[in-house]
């Protein structure tokens, strides 16, 4: 059994895989539009004018594999409840880490010292999605 996380973006799919790519490593392994689905029929699961939006994509950052789509296309993703913690090898990954994923959204806690890591710091992404980064153990 495996649980992957499932984000969506309501209409900043794209935008968002291509800023977690410079930020964090990201590898885009599959990427389907609302036009390519092969069971398209009535369109039903399709949001008005949505043809070019991301329907279903997969990515990885280091070995998690994280599932994302534009959904319904509102514009108005939201991403409360929790974060996502990704674990670094160093106190330079870190700092490079935290600062891409800052890069036009919220630090909530910058980069400390904690008693379980040399580095650790939380932040809201410019898509809303909270990330926890620290220092592998």
């Amino acid at each position: 059994m495996q649980i992957q996380p499932y984000l969506f973006f309501d209409g900043r799919c794209e935008e968002a895989l291509d800023f977690y790519k410079a930020a964090a490593g990201a590898k885009v392994e599959m990427l389907m539009r609302y036009k390519e689905n092969p069971d398209r029929g009535d369109g039903s699961m399709e949001p008005p004018g949505a043809a070019d939006k991301v329907m279903h994509a997969a990515f990885k950052i280091g070995d998690t594999m994280i599932l994302a789509s534009d959904g319904h296309c509102t514009g108005k993703p939201k991403f409360d409840g929790f974060s996502l913690a990704i674990s670094v090898k160093g106190e330079a990954e870190a700092d490079k880490t935290y600062t891409a994923l800052a890069k036009g959204g919220e630090a909530s806690m910058p980069l400390t010292k904690t008693f379980f890591s040399p580095k650790f710091g939380m932040l809201r992404d410019k898509f809303g999605v909270n990330w926890m980064v620290m220092v592998e153990a």
